[in-house]
């Protein structure tokens, strides 16, 4: 600490960006300053990118804070949050940067917000190394919204590498507190369903090529399910640059939504895309927790700041899942355990992640 400033070190376990969005959030809710060193040390380009400086910009535009260090290529950041305000918010990557990640980082903060908040943010909503805006929509929106908020999220537009131009906006109201959650009962799948996409000057076909390898792989494991993947072609006033992908989701008796989905690439063919997305929904399915990948990371701040003890049923716990609950735990009052599922199915890699909340109230309510 030097003074009251909770110092971070952004190099160690996951090392990338997700500490930076996990603890200016947390910094920013509880009002704790924040010095951040060794941002991204051991990445191949270290230091802040656009992205990570849009999430940082975002932030302290909620709370009306002090950044310094808030340049490309910084490797040290310090942030004083003020009062977090709701209002409308701008957050432009001016790259392919993932519009996703800006959300990540935001969503929390305008939850104790004084008033309801809408963010226009504006990257990549299609992009590498983060989740597709249509993921956010059919999976994490239904799951996080089980923590007691809703939000609206309206893609305005589109955008792929290397440009970006994509649009998102996101209303929600603020809460007095957040809900516990408990997801441990998985149920039996009882649909498959997703949209294979193309945008600018990728015709369908592609679209229906990535769909059907999508599902020629599934039924090889499934084969009892009617699977529905939409081959879409998205609308050229609503997509800039050209791009494709595919997601693919399925859902569970007891309300669980897991999912696999890749992006096309120069180079890469189609039936490859499809192949991808439905070998990750099979491996995320193969482990009996009641949430993907994707999704268990995202969780977790969000579990640390409610009131009471929340359970989720996972899978292996991911490096991103492990940095988000030590960062977690080093900024708030929360408590995690991670301990294996003791299951009927010895082959089942599943663990429950448990954590008793530090029961965060909003102040402005």
């Amino acid at each position: 600490m030097d003074g009251d400033r909770v110092e971070i070190d952004g190099g160690i376990m996951e090392g990338g960006g997700q500490i930076l969005r996990v603890s200016t959030a947390l910094s920013c809710l509880l009002g704790l300053p924040l010095r951040v060193r060794r941002i991204r040390a051991g990445r191949s380009q270290p230091g802040l990118r656009p992205q990570h400086l849009s999430g940082l910009e975002i932030i302290r535009d909620l709370c009306d804070g002090k950044l310094n260090g808030g340049e490309i290529g910084s490797t040290e950041i310090t942030f004083t949050p003020g009062k977090i305000k709701g209002g409308t918010h701008i957050a432009d990557t001016k790259t392919a940067g993932s519009v996703c990640l800006l959300m990540q980082v935001a969503m929390p903060c305008v939850l104790f917000a004084a008033s309801p908040s809408e963010l226009h943010l504006k990257g990549g909503t299609n992009a590498e190394m983060a989740p597709q805006i249509d993921y956010t929509v059919m999976v994490f929106k239904p799951i996080v919204e089980k923590f007691n908020f809703t939000f609206n999220c309206d893609i305005k537009r589109r955008g792929y590498y290397p440009k970006g131009g994509g649009e998102v906006v996101i209303q929600m109201s603020p809460v007095k507190e957040l809900s516990p959650i408990n997801l441990t009962e998985r149920g039996t799948v009882t649909k498959i369903y997703g949209r294979a996409f193309v945008a600018g000057a990728l015709p369908i076909k592609l679209a229906k090529d990535m769909s059907a390898a999508a599902v020629r792989c599934i039924r090889r494991e499934i084969r009892d399910l009617y699977i529905n993947i939409q081959p879409v072609r998205e609308p050229d006033d609503q997509a800039v640059g050209t791009g494709s992908g595919i997601i693919i989701v399925a859902e569970t008796s007891t309300g669980c939504l897991l999912a696999g989905s890749s992006l096309g690439k120069r180079g890469k063919s189609s039936d490859k895309v499809g192949i991808e997305a439905a070998e990750m929904l099979l491996q995320n399915l193969k482990h009996g927790g009641t949430v993907d990948d994707s999704l268990q990371d995202q969780l977790i701040i969000f579990m640390a700041l409610a009131k009471g003890v929340s359970r989720v049923k996972s899978g292996p716990i991911t490096l991103h899942t492990q940095t988000a609950i030590h960062f977690a735990e080093q900024l708030t009052k929360a408590k995690f355990t991670v301990t294996k599922s003791e299951e009927e199915d010895p082959s089942n890699d599943a663990y429950i992640i448990e954590c008793q909340g530090m029961g965060m109230i909003n102040p402005n309510l």
